[in-house]
């Protein structure tokens, strides 16, 4: 019985760790959408703008590396 209790915690934390994963790559890419139509509203891209969406970028990609892995 203990046994199945802790798998079961442990199948619980993996869904926690994925679904805050999903939902950091839907915020990073709102992110990007949301900097990306504003850099590009005015016509004018500045050196502001492209730093602002290659760090968004970097930080997409630092976050896709983190993906969790499954240990049960």
């Amino acid at each position: 019985m203990k046994n199945r209790h802790s798998s079961d915690s442990k199948q619980f934390v993996g869904n926690i760790k994925n679904g805050i994963w999903v939902f950091g790559i839907s915020s990073w890419l709102f992110g990007i959408t949301d900097r990306s139509i504003a850099s590009f509203s005015d016509g004018y891209l500045s050196a502001m703008d492209l730093t602002q969406l290659f760090t968004a970028g970097i930080f997409l990609v630092a976050w896709l590396f983190l993906k969790p892995t499954s240990r049960v």
